[in-house]
């Protein structure tokens, strides 16, 4: 008797064991498996909340199928305790597991409302933009001029919710004063800007920034980001480039900045100018004359004046030799990385050739035969004075 009884016992453990060892198999598949929403999704996490609560959002929005295997998933992981705050855009079909992974991840937030501040060259703009979860991109609301224009009440409701997604985008080919005066036209930063930076020293990326975050500290990112990334660009250049100091590759970064707006005439439009360098040939490009004209503290908008041209100024590249003392505005990575890995051609010359690009020539002859074309497209728009070209 005592030995069927052992015996019916035996099989009833090992049926519950198998069973036990079947549920946590289908659990972790179904933790792994494709999840339920066929479309990008939002997901908020607000500041302090618990596994139990967010699970029950995330099913209520179509996230997930259970609240139990992901809370189980997430304690079997170790990340249970490890929600952080902010907006996370998940994919379609995110799996249980990548949701966890991403609202336990931290960093930026990646969707929801969010207010950027844009310093451009020509104007700053506050723009109110909002996640379309169709395509996964954020898209305009509202824009305003902070220089000229009052905020709507949107954007100023925006920056007045806790948690506000708050950024500071900066374009390339900006000056140091104009990214400073941008600064202070942020209202939702706090605090003073500190001294004027050296020239070309600040980063243009976008930055995520806190309501009531430091403007000397946001300044201070961007020095560094800018000091990382030419330090990088440095260490890797070619042998043989003709700058003695990072500050000199630096500046020569910033000429092709302002020179081309085009990606892949960066590294030729490089090559130029250190061609021109070894050749001991002056540069001769407009940038660095309006620079020393502007003091990259407005935006020229006119022809160089023959005057200007003749003048010598430690800027004009039409009257001295080599590089200019320093930056004539902040580069962004890829122009640096195209000052010190310019293109192995034998270019010495470019002008504009009518679509927003260059025409690049070797020799005086073949400049001169792109030269005359360029001279008929500005005669055909009504130009009233000819723009300044490359010589010997």
């Amino acid at each position: 008797m005592w030995k069927a009884i052992a015996s019916n016992a035996l099989t009833l453990l090992v049926v519950i064991l198998v069973a036990v060892a079947v549920a946590v198999a289908w659990g972790r598949n179904q933790y792994v498996a494709p999840g339920p929403s066929a479309m990008a999704q939002c997901v908020e996490i607000p500041q302090g909340a618990k596994l139990d609560e967010v699970s029950l959002q995330l099913q209520a929005q179509g996230v997930i199928t259970s609240p139990y295997i992901m809370r189980t998933g997430a304690d079997y992981a170790g990340k249970a305790g490890q929600l952080k705050y902010g907006s996370y855009l998940v994919p379609p079909k995110a799996s249980m597991k990548e949701v966890v992974d991403t609202i336990t991840a931290g960093g930026p937030s990646t969707c929801g409302t969010e207010v950027v501040f844009r310093v451009g060259v020509r104007e700053n703009a506050v723009v109110l933009r909002d996640l379309n979860a169709q395509t996964g991109r954020y898209e305009d609301r509202i824009r305003y001029n902070p220089a000229t224009e009052e905020p709507p009440e949107a954007i100023v409701q925006a920056e007045a919710k806790p948690g506000a997604r708050l950024r500071v985008a900066v374009a390339e080919g900006t000056t140091v004063w104009q990214v400073v005066e941008a600064l202070k036209q942020a209202d939702f930063l706090e605090g003073q800007t500190g001294p004027l930076p050296s020239e070309g020293t600040l980063a243009p990326d976008t930055y995520e920034v806190a309501k009531g975050g430091s403007r000397r500290e946001l300044i201070d990112r961007m020095r560094a980001a800018q000091d990382a990334t030419l330090t990088a660009a440095w260490n890797a250049r070619p042998f043989g480039l003709p700058y003695q100091t990072p500050e000199e590759a630096l500046t020569m970064a910033s000429i092709v900045e302002k020179e081309t707006g085009i990606p892949e005439e960066r590294r030729r439009v490089a090559a130029v100018f250190v061609n021109r360098l070894r050749e001991g040939m002056r540069l001769q490009t407009d940038p660095t004359v309006i620079y020393g004209v502007t003091n990259g503290r407005e935006v020229l908008d006119r022809g160089l004046r023959r005057s200007e041209l003749d003048r010598k100024t430690p800027y004009n590249t039409y009257q001295i030799d080599g590089l200019p003392p320093g930056p004539i505005a902040n580069p962004g990575k890829a122009a640096i990385e195209a000052a010190l890995n310019p293109d192995d051609s034998a270019y010495l010359y470019f002008v504009a050739d009518g679509s927003g690009g260059h025409a690049f020539a070797r020799t005086l002859a073949e400049h001169e035969a792109n030269v005359a074309r360029w001279r008929e497209i500005e005669r055909a728009q009504g130009a009233e004075t000819e723009t300044p070209v490359q010589t010997d």
